[in-house]
């Protein structure tokens, strides 16, 4: 008969409705993909119904054995339909039937946190794969990378707390890293009990922030108490759940833990073990899915952990090793995982039916009679095929003694597993590999996978490292590059770097590069390539740059013309086209590029040091990474990380042009203005003035190049009225009045020279003197290529061609502009133009050509388009353009024969003049005095800017009010101005109106019908002709608007630009330093001639570009190319002094605070751990309290045993036989202390050896030590404590027998105890040899070596020595409260040994 189920669709509980609203799962970081905040209801509720069933009971029948009318699904028949119960047996086929589920939705917990769990009621013949495509595709879960089943105990049982809290630490740990999914039974007992417990002190831990542990409970829906509650037919979206045990019975309550739940419904109630099934076949179905990739060979390994259990736990134990399921039972847990675990070491012949009854009596207790009484022999065999398998058991043995890890066994239990299986090989050492690194566990892999056994080659690890780069994994990255693994040879594979570029995870690049996909042009819209790549690196590099990587074939053929939507690019022409196609295979800059653009620190941190163009590296991805934040208009935390790696690589460029400045000032300069072809033949200087890196710029070293390049030919420590004197004398230049650089380089290459003829003669002597007969000759270094001094001319030509003298000459022109232009407007301005008026045409005309000489000499060598907007982004050639244009509109007016026009172009030329002589600010921001001032006066311009926007609603409000108020209807614009704009502006700087009241008002200075134009309207007039607005309004509203006017703005503009000057003023160096290039790349490719005379040398670059068609002059300064030998030396010493700044680096990070406290707080947590395996529950205070009773007791039991140990009794037998005595004789015992040691001996107590006896202490000495004998002796003490009912000894005066008497009346009132230590530490000056490492400079490097020296030093010496009574009165006076401890001073221990002492132990 088959088993019925009771209809539970028929009606829904009263007041739960459908909620459209879903709350997004909390941590979805890492493990649960991104979902919208508003979940869609209504599309899961539509899915559910057509593709999820319940069962039901569609046939009563009464169970028996029951006497109640009970059917035999478990369900009343109150609880069944009127059809059910109406139907006979024998019109029926099936008792149950399936029909759409009811129960589906979102489960809140309550309590602290919110706890909510998704829910759903299935049949038990519910497909696999339809409870994953649930899983995956609506609950939005990520695939697992490991499957983790946890079985056992369906009851609850208590382990011990040190396994209890291994077992979930681990369990958490291996969940949180490997991606894990854990599989339970999903009830609040047993088992599942703890598996919750533990995902509740993983919240409790990390709370919100931490990641979210994806746990299923796949439950019977029968055995579930008050599942009532989560019935609905349209889905329950916040059902609440009660956790209530009332009249709970057999039912289990779940576990509020877990975050999804799997109802299973076998249409019975109160019976468990219905989910098994489905729960197996779920198990399996995710077992073969593949791991991370569709197209990997890897299937997502399950592993079977086992807790506690009976005979249930055993078949699923069984059945899981049967199935090829690795298993990790945990001993200790109690009943079938300790029986397993009692048996699995030994040999199959060992686990006989006695044994398991033995084993299963010791750990079942009341149960094991009836288990040995049915299935005895069963278990027996089960056993022992379980132990046939040892390659899929794994035993977890807590052991105090060492530190174990669950997590750690879990993952060696599957790869265990997969190493004893018969394909075992290469391919399975990768696919283990690949597990380990889906699971993001390097130390699995150090410790099981690369080992001296396996052997790898670097091919087979090109795949791990493919994933662990998409997985942003750099602990395995950098595993790999340890296993030599080479980034050329990973990306020697075709499109594999584009395959990197497609897995990209969603990141504001890989937007950038979805849209430029959709907006290309070239027919490739569907599959991204590497020119995609290459255009949008170029975008945000700068168009200076040449494309990274080539055009594809495919492209290359409409890429031309093509404009993108983020930038007209042009193309270049045929032969430049294929000088653009010869592009550098750079592996270590692909993959930082790669790393680069989604903001990886730790991935791109490793790959760095793999680069070879290492400062070109920096500075390139601090100019990417600034782009992006500056165009991502979310603002969000992503651009302030992009903004802070930016920064983060900039100090990377200065630490390592740091290191290279350091050893070759030359190199490093040569390192700055080096064409990289690794980043799109651009330069260092270039590419850190693009990224706007001020602290680069301001470098030393870059201002050295800087400085060289403003001198030119002459030399950097001329003073300026030198240079000056020769501009108009320069026939100075031919006396050695000036400097030259070449001069200063040859003297250095004539010390050099010397230096290297005195070597050579000391070697001939030397060799000589050895070999007198022999062919010993100095080696002709006059043989090398040496400097030529400079010519007349070419120190005449070096003279004017400098920057710095083209700049001097320039300035003196543009004043005599200026005053040229000054002259003509105010004092020459003819109706026909002098001679004058036509010479300052002709000037503007050289300025005018300068001007479009600088548009085309720029460096970028892209179109006419990029160029020009290159220009406009300069604010001065802005001011540039406006002047000229001005001056042309003003030209063309003054030559009109029209009196008025005339008069207009000469206003507009007045206009024009300011332009021109604001235009010397740029000029002046050479110097390093003006040039900080001038870059705040701009600053402080755009601040201005946006406060007159504020100032203006004030302005206008206030005036279009009063306006209104006393005029009315004034229809004149100028006047209305005036009114509204103009006088509010005035009040502002004090000029109060009049017309606010009317005591000064005077109607003959206005006009009453607004018809005479040189006279304001009158105001509203009343019959007496004077005006009738109400003054008191006008005068509240004009305090009103000078109190926020004056007052508050004027303020905030104070404080705005007060700020303004502080920043730029805190770092005015940097901000000059970093201007001042503009002006060193602008003179140094200016013509060495004056305006107007530059007219000349554009004649001549007219003459030799367009018409003779040769190519202008390089900018070599700024920029070389060096051939492949001087590049790769280059490089490589680069590379060299990278890894020096890198090492050095970590060294310093490593011994940093921060590091430090981390270490510290480490070994704290390891200490933690170990007291708490040994000690348990107890505190740390009462584990030290132990310790150290423990090690005063040993101490006092070496001093006053009766007989020594044997050790120090094997000392002294020998120092005996050797004839070795005591020149004094052994000290006395007191009285008291004969009497103390009789009372022990008739007590029956040992007789302790009296320390004294060892020293050599008087009688007087040693009574007065011990004060008084003490009445309540305790054996056990050892002689330790003394108490205090003795009288003073005899040998006190009465002075010291009347404090001692205070001393004993105290110390017998507080019931003090006083401690006697013997123990001396002397020290002794003594010679001892030390060595130091010291530098030394040998043939120009330094060198280290040690150097052995004899210094004096303190060393300890123990003594034993009694302590004087001075210091004992003392003691017991700081022991009572008598007399105050002083720390601040310090007794030399020296003179405490002379003294003697008196210690705590």
């Amino acid at each position: 008969m088959e088993i019925a189920k009771v209809n539970t669709t028929t009606s829904a509980l009263p007041g739960w409705g459908t909620s459209g609203q879903h709350r997004a799962d909390s941590g979805n970081d890492g493990y649960f993909k991104p979902v919208s905040k508003i979940y869609d209801g209504s599309t899961l509720t539509k899915w559910v119904k057509a593709n999820i069933k319940k069962k039901e009971c569609c046939f009563y029948v009464k169970d028996v054995s029951k006497g109640e009318e009970i059917c035999k699904c478990g369900y009343k028949k109150s609880d069944h339909t009127d059809e059910a119960q109406r139907r006979s047996e024998a019109s029926m086929d099936i008792h149950i039937r399936e029909v759409p589920t009811d129960a589906f939705g979102e489960i809140d917990f309550g309590g602290l946190g919110q706890k909510t769990s998704k829910y759903v009621r299935v049949s038990s013949d519910t497909e696999p794969k339809t409870l994953y495509e649930l899983l995956i595709r609506h609950w939005k879960l990520q695939p697992p990378n490991l499957l983790i089943s946890v079985t056992g105990g369906a009851k609850n049982f208590q382990m011990k707390d040190h396994l209890k809290r291994t077992f979930r630490k681990g369990l958490i740990k291996v969940a949180q890293t490997t991606g894990a999914w854990i599989i339970t039974g999903g009830t609040n007992t047993g088992v599942m009990k703890h598996v919750g417990m533990a995902v509740h002190e993983h919240t409790l831990r990390n709370g919100s922030s931490g990641r979210q542990i994806v746990t299923i409970g796949v439950a019977t829906w029968g055995i579930v108490h008050n599942r009532d509650s989560l019935i609905h037919s349209e889905g329950c979206f916040h059902v609440s759940y009660s956790l209530d045990e009332t009249n709970q019975g057999r039912l289990s309550l779940l576990d509020i833990n877990h975050s999804h739940f799997l109802l299973v419904d076998d249409g019975t109630h109160g019976q468990y073990e219905g989910e098994i099934e489905l729960r197996s076949r779920l198990e399996k179905l995710i077992s073969e899915k593949p791991l991370g990739d569709k197209d990997s060979v890897v299937k997502v390994p399950v592993v079977c952990v086992v807790l506690n259990g009976g005979h249930g736990t055993l078949d699923t134990i069984y059945n899981a090793m049967l199935n090829k399921t690795p298993c990790v039972v945990l001993g200790g847990s109690g009943r079938v995982a300790d029986v397993i675990a009692e048996v699995a070491s030994l040999p199959v012949s060992q686990v006989t039916m006695a044994l398991i009854q033995q084993l299963i009596k010791k750990f079942f207790g009341q149960e094991s009679d009836k288990i040995i009484e049915l299935n005895l022999v069963e278990w027996t065999k089960k056993i022992q095929d379980i132990i046939r398998m040892p390659q899929l058991l794994t035993v977890f043995h807590y052991d105090e003694g060492k530190k174990q890890d669950v997590d750690v066994a879990i993952l060696q239990a599957f790869l265990k597993a997969s190493r004893s299986s018969e394909s075992f090989g290469e391919q399975n050492l990768v696919q283990q590999l690949e597990l380990a690194v889906a699971w993001n566990r390097v130390d699995i892999a150090r410790s099981e996978i690369f080992t001296e056994v396996n052997q790898w080659k670097t091919t087979d690890l090109h795949q791990a490292m493919f994933s662990a780069l998409v997985g942003h994994k750099p602990e395995f990255v950098r595993l790999l590059l340890e296993n030599n693994v080479s980034f050329g040879k990973f990306l020697e594979k075709e499109d594999r770097l584009c395959d990197l570029y497609a897995k990209m995870p969603h990141c504001f690049f890989r937007h950038k590069l979805e849209k430029r996909l959709r907006d290309d042009k070239s027919g490739s819209k569907k599959k991204l390539s590497l020119s995609h790549v290459s255009d949008e690196v170029r975008h945000l590099l700068g168009g200076f740059t040449q494309r990274l990587y080539p055009i594809s074939t495919t492209q290359r053929s409409d890429v031309r013309g093509v404009m993108t939507s983020e930038e007209h690019i042009e193309v270049p022409c045929d032969s430049e086209d294929s000088k653009t196609m010869d592009t550098v295979c750079d592996p270590g800059r692909d993959l930082f590029l790669w790393a680069i653009v989604q903001n990886q620190k730790e991935l791109a941190e490793i790959i760095f040091d793999q680069c070879k163009d290492c400062i070109a590296a920096a500075l390139a991805a601090s100019k990417i990474l600034k782009k992006l934040a500056q165009e991502d208009e979310s603002g969000g935390d992503e651009s302030e990380e992009m903004r802070e790696l930016a920064n983060h690589y900039e100090k990377h460029a200065i630490g390592v042009f740091s290191e290279c400045y350091k050893r070759d000032e030359q190199w490093a300069q040569k390192l700055l203005v080096r064409i990289s072809p690794s980043w799109g033949k651009t330069t260092c200087l270039q590419l850190a003035l693009q990224a706007n890196d001020k602290s680069f710029v301001a470098h030393s070293g870059v201002q050295a190049l800087l400085n060289q390049i403003w001198c030119g030919e002459l030399a950097v420590d001329n003073p300026l009225w030198k240079v000056v004197l020769c501009m108009f004398f320069f026939p100075l230049v031919y006396t050695g009045f000036l400097n030259y650089r070449r001069d200063e380089e040859i003297e250095k290459e004539a010390k050099r020279k010397e230096e290297e003829e005195e070597k050579n003669a000391r070697r001939f002597v030397s060799e000589t003197c050895s070999n007198p007969h022999g062919n010993s000759s100095i080696r002709d270094s006059s043989d090398r290529s040496s400097l030529e001094p400079l010519t007349c001319s070419s120190r005449l030509v070096g003279l004017f061609t400098s920057p710095q003298v083209k700049f001097y000459w320039s300035i003196a022109s543009y004043f005599g502009f200026l005053w040229l232009f000054a002259f003509v407007l105010m004092i020459d301005f003819q109706d026909t133009p002098s001679w004058r008026e036509l010479l300052l045409y002709v000037w503007l005309v050289s300025l005018v050509f300068e001007e479009i000489r600088q548009i085309f000499h720029m460096p970028d060598q892209s179109g006419f388009r990029r160029k020009a907007r290159m220009y406009i982004s300069d604010i001065w050639n802005i001011l540039d353009v406006l002047s000229i244009l001005l001056f042309i509109i003003g030209l063309a007016l003054r030559l009109q024969p029209s009196h008025s026009l005339f008069y207009a172009g000469k206003v507009i030329l007045c206009i024009d003049f300011i332009i021109f002589a604001l235009r010397l600010m740029a000029i002046f921001t050479v110097s390093r005095t003006l040039g900080p001032n001038i870059i705040i006066v701009r600053r402080m311009m755009k601040d201005l800017f946006f406060f007159l926007f504020l100032l203006s609603i004030w302005i206008v409000a206030y005036g279009v009010a009063v306006q209104g108020i006393r005029v009315h209807n004034e229809v004149r614009l100028d006047w209305i101005f005036r009114g509204a704009v103009y006088e509010p502006y005035l009040i502002i700087f004090g000029e109060l109106p009049k017309s606010s009241d009317s005591a000064e008002f005077d109607i003959s200075t206005c006009s009453v019908d607004g018809t005479d134009p040189l006279k304001p309207k009158c105001p509203v007039l009343n019959e007496n002709n004077m005006p009738a607005f109400p003054e008191w309004m006008t005068i509240i509203l004009l305090s009103v608007y000078l109190l926020f006017a004056n007052i508050l703005l004027l303020n905030l503009l104070i404080a705005i630009f007060n700020y303004t000057f502080e920043e730029v003023q805190d770092n005015t160096d940097k901000f000059w330093k970093f201007q001042r290039y503009e002006l060193i790349r602008e003179y140094h490719s200016r013509p060495a001639a004056p305006p107007p005379f530059i007219l000349f040398n554009h004649l001549y670059l007219f003459i030799r570009k367009l018409l003779l068609c040769r190519p202008l002059q390089n900018d070599d300064h700024f920029s070389i190319e060096l051939n492949e030998e001087e590049e790769e030396l280059l490089l490589s010493w680069e590379a060299l002094v990278t890894d020096y700044y890198l090492t050095s680096m970590h060294q310093d990070s490593s011994q940093s605070m921060e590091r430090r406290i981390q270490e510290m707080a480490e070994k704290v947590d390891t200490m933690s751990e170990l007291m708490e395996r040994e000690w348990g529950q107890v505190s740390t205070s009462e584990i030290i309290q132990k310790r150290l009773t423990q090690l005063e007791e040993q101490f006092w039991s070496f001093k006053c045993l009766h007989k020594p140990p044997p050790s120090l009794q094997w000392i002294m037998d020998t120092l005996r036989s050797q004839g070795f005595k005591s020149k004094e004789d052994p000290p006395t015992e007191s009285l008291q202390w004969k009497e103390l040691q009789s009372r022990d001996t008739k007590q029956g107590k040992p007789k302790p050896l009296y320390p004294f006896k060892e020293l050599n202490v008087t009688e007087e000495q040693h009574r007065h030590l011990l004060r008084e004998p003490p009445h309540d002796y305790d054996s056990s003490s050892g002689g330790e404590e003394l108490s205090n009912d003795a009288p003073a000894p005899a040998s006190v005066t009465k002075d010291s027998s009347s404090q001692a008497k205070s001393i004993s009346t105290t110390r017998s009132n507080n019931s003090s105890k006083v401690r006697l230590a013997l123990v001396v530490i002397k020290h002794w000056r003594t010679e001892v040899e030390a060595q130091n490492e010291e530098e030394f400079e040998e043939d120009g490097q330094r060198q280290t070596r040690i150097v052995t020296k004899k210094v004096k030093r303190y060393l300890p010496c123990k003594t034993y020595q009694p302590a004087t009574p001075e210091q004992t009165d003392k003691w017991f006076k700081r022991s009572s409260g008598l007399e105050p401890e002083v720390t601040s001073e310090k007794e030399d221990p020296k003179q405490l040994g002379e003294k003697g002492a008196l210690a705590d132990i």
